[in-house]
């Protein structure tokens, strides 16, 4: 088996960042009120500024595989030509359309030849599951490099637009119709852009970082769906898919938006988090103490002291001076996050041989959980 390296990060943030007051001009307000909702979320989550594929004349700039594409172009130079790259895994939960697969439009749109794809479907656990495909193919000597991908374009799927002809259906049942708020609630709290690591079987690079290893953690046999698109929840908590709706009722229940079950979230996603947490660092022999850097990719700054009090009360604390985060300047990017705040780290300097890094990525769709183990070499 190689060992493999992560030798190569970059990261694709679209336009310019957008401030809190900004938001409701890009996205739209919905039937021509201002969102109540949205300064409750936003003091919640405590992001300041996001990035949207959207310019300042309402126009989109970028589709999501346009995103990831200039994510991996920044990955070439002269030890990286675009047609050697071996393996493409790409991720992302908001693909710009059901078939063809994301990865096979990143590859249409790059242009580089043949190559190997792979495309994990999901939330935010699908941009660690790209790269562990890869991971798993460099190590296991079936390629030679990889290039991995997380990437997100949710915005187009916020958009005012998106909601109109549900406000108008609900006009005609009810005197206040409202947008639910488990529409209204990632409307403030999601962002675009892409991010993409190169994976080598030799430490190439300044300062390469050596995957040691890589879990994951499923709780869909426990818990319902909690953040959902394409689908309806009913009340017994099955989720009905939109291909069993006739085509009107498509836009009267935005079905194609996200939804999230935010009483569902609140409940368990710490919970399970910490419990998956110590199952991936008992299995390695991993302590709180070895790690020099800690990088969760959490949707709110809300949920920041509360996930530090769970770590606490199941005996598994990692220090606040050991965090790194990056949510409140470019916002929650899905997939692409822990790409990005990798990236952000890499780049700041502080990083010395030897130093542990360990990443930790949930995803409340149906509370999957993914881990990763870096060193510094």
């Amino acid at each position: 088996m190689k060992e493999v390296y992560i030798t190569k990060i970059s990261k694709f943030l679209p336009n310019r960042p957008i401030s809190n007051d900004e938001m409701e001009d890009k996205l739209g307000i919905i039937d021509g009120k201002s969102s109540k909702g949205r300064r409750i979320v936003l003091r919640n989550n405590k992001i300041t500024t996001r990035y949207y594929a959207i310019d300042d004349n309402g126009n989109i700039t970028h589709n999501n595989a346009q995103l990831t594409k200039e994510a991996v172009e920044k990955l070439y130079d002269d030890n990286l030509k675009p047609n050697e790259i071996e393996l493409l895994s790409c991720g992302t939960s908001s693909p710009d359309q059901i078939l063809p697969s994301h990865a096979a439009m990143v590859h249409g749109f790059l242009k580089n030849g043949n190559t190997e794809i792979n495309s994990p479907s999901g939330a935010c656990c699908s941009g660690m599951n790209a790269l562990k495909y890869g991971f798993l193919a460099v190590k296991s000597g079936q390629t030679e490099n990889a290039v991995c991908t997380g990437s997100e374009r949710t915005s187009s799927w916020m958009k005012s637009d998106t909601f109109e002809d549900e406000l108008k259906h609900l006009n005609t049942l009810e005197d206040n119709p409202i947008l639910a708020f488990n529409k209204d609630f990632l409307r403030w709290m999601l962002s675009d852009g892409a991010g993409a690591f190169l994976l080598e079987n030799k430490p190439n690079g300044e300062l390469p970082l050596k995957i040691e290893w890589m879990e994951g953690y499923s709780y869909a046999h426990e818990l319902d769906a909690c953040m959902y698109a394409g689908a309806d929840k009913l009340e017994s908590g099955f989720l009905k898919p939109w291909s069993e709706y006739p085509s009107d009722e498509w836009s009267k229940k935005s079905l194609f938006a996200m939804k999230q079950d935010v009483k569902l979230l609140g409940e368990n996603i710490l919970v399970k988090g910490v419990d998956s947490l110590k199952m991936a660092i008992q299995k390695h022999g991993l302590k709180p103490e070895d790690i020099t850097y800690y990088l969760p990719h959490i949707s709110s700054y809300y949920f920041k002291d509360k996930l530090y009090e769970e770590m606490v009360k199941q005996d598994v604390e990692i220090p606040w001076e050991n965090w790194f985060m990056n949510l409140s300047n470019v916002g929650n990017v899905g997939a692409a996050s822990i790409y990005i705040m990798v990236e952000e780290l890499a780049a700041s300097g502080k990083l010395k041989k030897g130093d542990k890094i360990l990443l930790s990525v949930p995803e409340s769709a149906r509370f999957a959980y993914a881990y990763a183990l870096l060193t510094v070499c």
